[in-house]
This record gives structure tokens, C-alpha cells and sequence, in this order.
């Protein structure tokens, strides 16, 4: 009979590609994944490994064997949460929340906080991290709940076994400085700054290949007529302010970062029409009725309605 613990590992090591990755997100020693991959080689039988240059590639028969070591473990995980569901009493064990900056100070730490005082016996622990890298480790059993955004007309991938759900929606405003000829011309606080104003001026945003980065480019495109001259990049919308307050740069920013009230920049609505981005938490569908996810559901729902208001 095949060991789930083993196919487990089979299937993180599809999933993670080295056998280093495998020991470090499971804490096992390397040798003790190869010793287990052996042994199950032995038990099916087939070979599953061979070597490629330093590492080791899954082989055909390896790759059947994933694909039901996926039915088999998604069951597994299921039965586990409808027993712990069963025992009844309060949530326990351990929470991990991964959120990208914004949400983690607006919704996610706020959760943490509900959670402490409602649910003592769950350890909740946050790990900032971008969409891009948070969603395929909730789909490996890494994290326990995803909050992650999704621009209009950027749709993120789900990875198969996940599920979300849409909680806020938030609109994207013109950030500039406050000294701006744009600001000057319309001092009431919400009037709208005609995007294609803005085609001479320096733009700061995301790295290359970033949500923030190409809906910038795209707004500028679309609504603008023109392509932005990106001068400066960060992934801290920190450092995109500082620049704005120093007169170095305009940008676009979602209103549930902050820019508002800030000393130094105006913030304003874009002329052209509206921009937003959906904010979702994500979870595996196999814990949908395991007590500690069903208890950070709650909690983020709480938090995002909380910011709503």
C-alpha cells in the first residue's frame, strides 16, 4: 500500500523542484527525502527519479503517480478538517495570514488582534508577501489564508485547489505634489486631474512585471494617450510619497494605501474615468470547514467591513 507521507513528498517535489526546497518547507533533512523517495520507488516498483545535472527530474511514471497523489492527499486534508470540525470547541493550533503590505496594516493585523481576544488557542502568524508568491504557497499547504489584489483587466491565475472571495474594492486616485499646476488649477480637493496633463511628467510605480507597475502603464496608455516616463521604481509606496512630497514625481495609488491627509501631496480623481482593484482572500478548499480557517474568514471579513465604513 502506498504511504501518503511519501506521496507527499513526490508531489512537493513536482511542486517545489529540488529536493533542497522539499526539506526546507517540510523540515526534514535532504537525505531523509531521498531516503523516502527511495523507498518508494522500491514499493511501486518503477523508477521515479533521474538525475539532471545537479538535481533530480520527475520521470513519466513519477508524473502518474502526482497526479492521484493529488486526489489522495486533497482527501486526506478534507477528512482532517471535517474531524476537527466534529471535536467540536474553539479554533486551535496554527493560523498563518500572508498579505501584501497595505492589507496587512488594514485588515490583516486587525483580524490578528480580534483573534487573540476571541480564539487564545490559535496562534496566528503573518508573513507579508506579494500575490505572486503567497497564492502557490497556499496551494501547497504553506499558508492558511491569502490576501492578495487583482487589477481590472489583470486577472491572477488560481491555482487549482484554491478558492477566493471578494472583499473591498478599491479605487485608484492621482497622486501629486501639492504644488503641482494640476493642484493649483482646481484647488477643491475632489477635482479631477485630466490624465493625459500628466504625459510630461515623471511617474514613479512598481519593478517591472508588478500589478502596480503595469496598471500604471496601462491607465497612462488607455486613458492618457501616452506612455508613461517612469523615472523611478519601489515596491514601498513609502518611497513613491517621499518622491511626490519632494516634487520628484506623480503617481496612481490605491486608496486603501493612504495617501490621503498626507502633508505634501494632493490627492485627486482621474479625469478620463475610474481605475480599482479588488481585494480577495483566498483559502484551500479542502479547510473550508476546518475551525481555525473558518475563524480567520470571519475575522478578515470583519476587518475589511470595518474598513468599509
Amino acid at each position: 500500500m502506498l504511504d501518503l507521507r511519501r506521496l507527499r513528498l513526490l508531489r512537493e517535489l513536482h511542486a517545489r523542484g529540488t529536493i533542497a526546497a522539499v526539506a526546507d518547507a517540510l523540515q526534514y533533512t535532504p537525505s531523509a527525502v531521498s531516503q523516502q523517495l527511495a523507498v518508494l520507488e522500491r514499493e511501486t516498483g518503477r523508477t521515479l527519479l533521474t538525475r539532471a545535472g545537479r538535481g533530480v527530474r520527475l520521470t513519466d511514471d513519477a508524473l502518474v503517480l502526482v497526479g492521484h497523489a493529488e486526489v489522495l492527499l486533497r482527501q486526506a486534508e478534507l477528512a482532517e478538517a471535517d474531524l476537527a470540525a466534529a471535536a467540536g470547541g474553539g479554533p486551535a493550533g496554527r493560523a498563518r495570514i500572508a498579505s501584501f503590505q497595505s492589507m496587512a496594516m488594514r485588515v490583516a493585523i486587525p483580524a490578528i488582534g480580534t483573534l487573540a481576544q476571541a480564539a487564545p488557542g490559535l496562534r496566528c502568524e503573518l508573513v507579508e508577501a506579494e500575490p505572486e508568491q503567497s497564492l502557490p504557497a497556499l496551494a501547497l499547504g504553506d499558508l492558511d489564508l491569502v490576501l492578495a489584489d487583482e487589477w481590472r483587466h489583470q486577472p491572477r491565475a488560481r491555482p487549482d485547489g484554491v478558492v477566493r472571495e471578494d472583499i473591498l474594492l478599491d479605487p485608484v486616485s492621482l497622486v501629486l505634489p501639492d504644488a503641482h499646476p494640476a493642484v493649483r488649477t482646481g484647488r477643491r480637493a475632489r477635482t479631477a486631474v485630466p490624465l493625459a496633463s500628466l504625459a510630461g511628467a515623471p511617474w514613479v510605480t512598481g519593478h517591472p512585471g508588478t500589478g502596480w507597475e503595469e496598471m500604471t502603464v496601462r491607465a497612462c496608455r488607455e486613458l492618457g494617450g501616452f506612455d508613461p516616463d517612469v523615472r523611478h521604481r519601489a515596491n514601498d509606496s513609502a518611497i513613491g510619497l517621499a518622491l511626490v512630497v519632494a516634487g520628484q514625481a506623480v503617481m496612481l495609488l490605491p486608496q486603501l494605501v493612504g495617501p490621503e491627509g498626507r502633508a505634501g501631496v494632493a490627492v485627486r480623481p482621474i479625469a478620463e474615468g475610474t481605475i480599482d482593484r479588488t481585494i480577495f482572500m483566498a483559502t484551500r478548499a479542502a479547510d473550508a470547514r476546518r475551525p481555525s480557517v473558518v475563524a480567520l474568514r470571519d475575522a478578515v471579513r470583519a476587518a475589511a467591513a470595518a474598513v468599509q465604513r
